[in-house]
């Protein structure tokens, strides 16, 4: 099986795939003080509740944003598989043209949601990737990829709020029932979730106009099942989005 790790700043989703069919998927914190050692406890007993041996683990790919995490992910991998992981970055072969100012900018996440959003679009493309900032990524019809827009993610925007404004609770993310809120915790939801569908709604639409041609449009990360409902440009929803591009990715550059 091929172990995909996705290391993000908030969380860590690996990925088990058979072929091409994805058959566990598991999401960790992002803790930068936690140790190689420490990390292969949590996924070996993770893959151990799921009935996994993990011999059957006999490659890996790692995409980091984080940069101290790197390392870390790839000791996990030596140590608890006896394999060396394949990591996303300069002179992995993509299989899609990099026309950005340097292309060395481009995250490892956003690379392989432009491929697998390719993939599955077979034409343009664009990529809205909710994690900690959410990341809307372009690519063309020929399958290049364009570029894209980086935004303060919907989490750490609602942080703000909560820590800056004194008298306002701390409320759960969801959709409330009216725009109208009739209370404060409702207003503020309102706020919240409407207010960033209509970010993501304004910025989609700019991009299409921009561009002249049509593509479709794919949510993924934790909360693209909270906004894409809500949204009048989202046209799919794909969880593994990011795991499938690993996939994809590492079929690339296998020896």
């Amino acid at each position: 099986m091929l172990l995909t790790i996705d290391v993000g700043n908030t969380n860590i989703v690996y990925g088990l795939f058979e072929g091409e069919r994805l058959v566990h998927k598991f999401r960790v914190e992002s803790a930068r003080g936690r140790t190689a050692d420490e990390y292969a406890v949590t996924l070996r007993s993770l893959l151990d509740m799921n009935d996994v041996d993990p011999k059957s683990v006999d490659a890996a790919i790692v995409a980091c944003v984080v940069p101290s995490l790197t390392d870390a992910m790839m000791r996990l991998v030596r140590n608890a598989f006896g394999r060396e992981a394949l990591v996303v970055g300069p002179g992995i072969r993509s299989g899609m043209a990099i026309l950005i100012e340097n292309p060395r900018e481009v995250g490892a996440d956003r690379i392989a949601d432009a491929v697998a959003g390719f993939d599955k679009a077979k034409g343009g493309v664009v990529v809205v990737d909710f994690g900690t900032s959410t990341n809307f990524d372009v690519v063309t019809p020929k399958g290049e990829y364009l570029g894209g827009v980086l935004a303060p993610g919907l989490q750490i925007s609602a942080d703000a709020l909560f820590s800056r404004a004194a008298k306002l609770p701390r409320v759960e993310i969801t959709k409330p029932a009216k725009v109208v809120g009739r209370n404060t915790v409702h207003a503020m939801q309102s706020g919240i979730v409407y207010g960033y569908v209509g970010l993501v709604d304004g910025l989609v639409e700019r991009i299409l106009a921009e561009l002249g041609y049509p593509c479709a449009v794919i949510a993924t990360g934790g909360l693209a099942t909270l906004i894409a409902p809500l949204s009048r440009t989202i046209t799919e929803v794909d969880d593994e989005l990011t795991l499938i591009g690993l996939r994809i990715l590492y079929d690339r550059n296998r020896v």
